[in-house]
C-alpha cells in the first residue's frame, strides 16, 4: 500500500520560509518521478515542481521558480519543497505526488499516488 505523507506546513510571516517533506513508503521511490501541488479554497489544484529519480532534473511553475526548491534523498525516501520569500497567494493546502514514470510531470493527471496534503498559510 503506498502512502505518501507530508509534514512542515504552518502558519509564516509573508517573506519567510517553510519547507515541506513527503515520506513515501509502499513503492520503490528510486524510480518515481515526485513532485508537489497546492491548491487554494475555491481554485484547481496547481503544479508547483517535480523532480527525476535521481534528482539530476528538476522542473518548476513559473509561479514558484526562483522561490521554492524541489530536493529528494533516496535513502530516506523523502522528498522536499524548500519555500523562500512566502507571500500571501501562496497559502494553500500543499500535496506531495508521485509517478511510476521517467519523464517528469506537469498535471496532475500525470500523477499515480497523493498525499493527504499540509496547510501553509502566510500572513501579510
Amino acid at each position: 500500500q503506498v502512502q505518501l505523507v507530508e509534514s512542515g506546513g504552518g502558519l509564516v510571516q509573508a517573506g519567510g520560509s517553510l519547507r515541506l517533506s513527503c515520506a513515501a513508503s509502499g513503492l520503490t521511490f528510486s524510480s518515481h518521478v515526485m513532485g508537489w501541488f497546492r491548491q487554494a479554497p475555491g481554485k484547481e489544484r496547481e503544479f508547483l515542481a517535480s523532480i527525476s529519480w535521481l534528482g539530476s532534473q528538476t522542473y518548476y511553475a513559473d509561479s514558484v521558480k526562483g522561490r521554492f526548491t524541489i530536493s529528494r534523498d533516496n535513502a530516506k525516501n523523502t522528498v522536499y519543497l524548500q519555500m523562500n520569500s512566502l507571500k500571501p497567494e501562496d497559502t494553500a493546502v500543499y500535496y506531495c505526488a508521485a509517478a511510476r514514470s521517467r519523464y517528469l510531470f506537469t498535471t496532475a493527471t500525470d500523477t499515480g499516488y497523493w498525499g493527504q496534503g499540509t496547510q501553509v498559510t502566510v500572513s501579510s
